[in-house]
């Protein structure tokens, strides 16, 4: 496996417009190329942000003209590139699919992760019930980039701890979070569920994410793509702007921290015990 790893976190705006934001995409894509990363990291939904209608008339298949784009491009540039995610139409299936596509240099889809927890909450007055429009997928990923075992997550996974964990016990040493985390909820939770997850689990988390006004309801997303070591330390951060932020990840301090607080290591599966009952019991 390699010592270092350069990755590029692409942040950009999101709009109702499939071609502006694929073609932003790309923009930003060849941008990050000229800082030879190993692999460039889109947002989640980079394809499209909108209505329920105007996701499922927009919805491609995987073998779709963006994703088809996306492969040629990361073979012209020989480099990976992770497709965030893009809500994709599956066969006989009436509702779409989260899906964040690995795409290698030979331009093939290596491996792909569908959004295992459907973003359902109150966010100010409205309620959000993104399972109306996406089937939950149920498999936990991890990928191999350069030879580095790399977990597969997206945006809402971030506040279910087990799911990370289950990551770095199947070998991750980066879990990538491409994201639309809101305002009002990305200025207090953020940075910690990230700083948390990588502390937790001793692995890098990257975490691109939109920037700007997201349709339908023109509300403010949070921004701030980010990088944290396993240590909890943020070691690259994007400003509130479009652009891309590029860093090197170096894997011998995973290693080195799981060396120094070996809590992986130290783990009582024994001794945990689920509660037989699947639903969650809230004390009032």
């Amino acid at each position: 496996m390699i010592e270092k790893l350069r990755v590029s976190l692409v942040q950009m705006k999101v709009t109702n417009n499939v071609e502006e934001n694929v073609n932003t995409a790309i923009q930003l894509i060849k941008q990050a190329a000229s800082g030879n990363p190993d692999v460039v990291i889109l947002p989640e939904n980079f394809h499209l942000m909108g209505r329920r209608a105007e996701f499922n008339e927009n919805a491609e298949t995987i073998d779709g003209p963006t994703l088809t784009t996306l492969r040629e491009l990361a073979k012209e540039l020989k480099l990976y590139i992770v497709a965030g995610t893009m809500n994709l139409r599956v066969p006989n299936e009436e509702k779409l699919r989260n899906t964040c596509c690995v795409i290698n240099p030979d331009g093939e889809i290596q491996d792909t992760y569908t959004k295992i927890h459907s973003f359902n909450a109150q966010i100010g007055d409205r309620n959000i019930d993104s399972s109306k429009v996406e089937e939950a997928g149920n498999d936990i990923v991890v990928t191999n980039i350069k030879g580095v075992p790399v977990g597969l997550s997206v945006c809402f996974d971030i506040r279910f701890p087990e799911m990370f964990r289950i990551l770095a016990l199947k070998g991750a040493k980066v879990i990538l979070t491409p994201a639309i985390f809101m305002l009002h909820t990305g200025k207090d939770h953020w940075e910690v569920l990230l700083k948390a997850r990588a502390i937790e689990n001793q692995v890098y988390m990257v975490a691109p994410a939109s920037i700007g006004k997201v349709p339908p309801h023109n509300e403010w997303s949070y921004g701030r793509s980010m990088v944290v070591d396993p240590w909890g330390v943020v070691i690259a951060q994007a400003s509130d702007t479009t652009t891309v932020i590029t860093t090197e990840l170096d894997l011998t301090w995973v290693d080195n921290v799981r060396k120094r607080v070996p809590t992986l290591t130290q783990r009582r599966p024994d001794a945990y015990k689920w509660p037989e009952s699947t639903q969650t019991t809230l004390i009032p």
